[in-house]
């Protein structure tokens, strides 16, 4: 079934309400740095190609292209991330200080170097080569417990909460409880007033139950559900499974070219994809999980939320690498 497209008022409505809320970012923050240039020939002591350098740029990535996600659009994001003692991490501070983010957030951890991607890219930006520089060792003993104080102090007042995890250390079992320990004793997350969205990875399933709503891409629902994820009868019985396999409330599973599938206990249906033409899938899984939350905190439901994560996502997959977009651009979509 598909679900009825969102109204326009509604929608433009709902993105108005974005300016200033407050979102908490917790997850793995991350350095994208591109080089850029023009390839000739291949090179004679390998069969590689010869990259000519033109130009190098920087862009903020994982957790931090979400919280820049959210800031494009008006909300105002509080990160809660991890990085080294190391030139990338002054980087990183210096791209979220441009992008009006706050860096009080950040935790060091000298024994890591800062999670950092160098794309070797061509003019065209066809992708040569990338290279990680990554610990990707779970946070312990006080580094993980600074997390942990960290996200506590920023969830406060918070609209909603967002764990961007990419298994690089800094989202863990004690940091997602954090944020949950109240839900047994009628807290935040119990009463609903604060929603909780996870970008998942999925060795860390069994850390999210309570979340609001989970957001697998459909490789990582078959991982998890061991189900074919091909149509939509498929994505149907793989969200449900998925739900109570992570005993979250609701799943959203994204689906490329076949769009989204969204399962609560009252909703199961698809929302099409509206991508005119993709450059660069790279950041999207970010945008959709800034959009949900910006959604969720304006006072959206489930479904108005994922709608409007899918014509965000629509937009971004046209941009190259870790791209944000505007109130303004996502209302026009409307």
């Amino acid at each position: 079934m598909t679900l009825p497209p969102i109204d326009a008022g509604r929608a433009r409505d709902l993105i108005g309400r974005f300016s200033g809320l407050p979102v908490l970012v917790v997850g793995d923050a991350m350095l994208d740095r591109f080089i850029v240039g023009r390839v000739t020939r291949i090179s004679p002591e390998a069969p590689v190609p010869i990259v000519r350098f033109e130009s190098e740029h920087s862009r903020l990535g994982g957790a931090a292209n979400v919280a820049h996600n959210i800031a494009a659009l008006g909300g105002r994001p509080r990160l809660v991330a991890l990085v080294g003692a190391d030139a990338a991490a002054s980087r990183l501070r210096e791209l979220l200080g441009a992008a009006d983010i706050g860096t009080d957030g950040l935790v060091e951890d000298p024994g890591r170097p800062t999670t950092e991607k160098l794309r070797v890219v061509t003019e065209r930006n066809q992708q040569v080569a990338r290279i990680d520089y990554e610990r990707d060792a779970d946070a312990a003993g006080d580094v993980e417990r600074a997390i942990a104080a960290q996200a506590a102090r920023l969830a406060a007042g918070a609209k909603a909460w967002l764990v961007s995890d990419y298994l690089k250390g800094a989202v863990t079992r004690s940091v997602i409880e954090t944020l949950l320990q109240d839900r047994s004793h009628g807290g935040v997350a119990a009463t609903g007033r604060t929603p909780l969205i996870v970008d998942p990875k999925i060795p860390h399933l069994s850390c999210y139950a309570g979340a609001t709503i989970v957001t697998p891409n459909h490789h990582e629902a078959e991982a998890a559900t061991h189900l074919r994820v091909r149509s939509d009868e498929e994505a149907r019985q793989a969200a449900r499974d998925f739900r109570q396999r992570a005993q979250c409330e609701a799943v959203l599973i994204t689906r490329g070219e076949h769009g989204m599938w969204l399962s609560d206990p009252d909703i199961d249906g698809s929302i099409p994809a509206v991508a005119r033409e993709v450059s660069d899938v790279t950041g999207a899984g970010d945008t959709v999980a800034a959009v949900l939350s910006l959604a969720l905190a304006a006072g959206g439901t489930l479904a108005e939320a994922a709608m409007l994560a899918n014509q965000a996502a629509g937009i971004v997959v046209g941009k190259f690498g870790p791209a944000t977009l505007t109130a303004d651009e996502l209302a026009s979509t409307f």
